[in-house]
């Protein structure tokens, strides 16, 4: 499987300097007040692309970092709401001593004065 990725990742890397090399000319971009900036086509894409790409990139670290933050939250809730509500055995519920027998606890007798 390793190679396969290395694979697939020196062809994307092969088809990229292709595209490179046989795009290399110069774009004129207008910008304000009259200025004109001459860029190499395969930056101006890159640049492009990195524009649309880190927003979303960091939004979606911020989402992932509040998510774990709120779970981290609530299993520390969970931890210590077991400790404090720990099930109590109920008077007269069965306790299993071993497989064979069955040994039911007895109520203790109330005293009516």
């Amino acid at each position: 499987m390793q190679f396969l990725k290395t694979l697939f990742w020196c062809l994307l890397a092969f088809v990229a300097a292709m595209f490179t090399r046989n795009n290399w000319t110069t774009v004129p971009v207008n910008l304000w007040g009259g200025l004109i900036a001459e860029i190499n086509l395969p930056l101006l894409l890159l640049i492009v692309f990195l524009c649309g790409l880190l927003p979303m990139l960091a939004y979606h670290h911020a989402v992932r970092w509040r998510l774990r933050s709120r779970l981290a939250t609530s299993e520390r809730t969970i931890g210590t709401l077991r400790d404090v509500i720990a099930p109590a055995p109920m008077i007269g519920t069965p306790v299993v001593a071993d497989a064979a027998s069955v040994a039911v606890v007895a109520e203790t007798p109330e005293t009516h004065a």
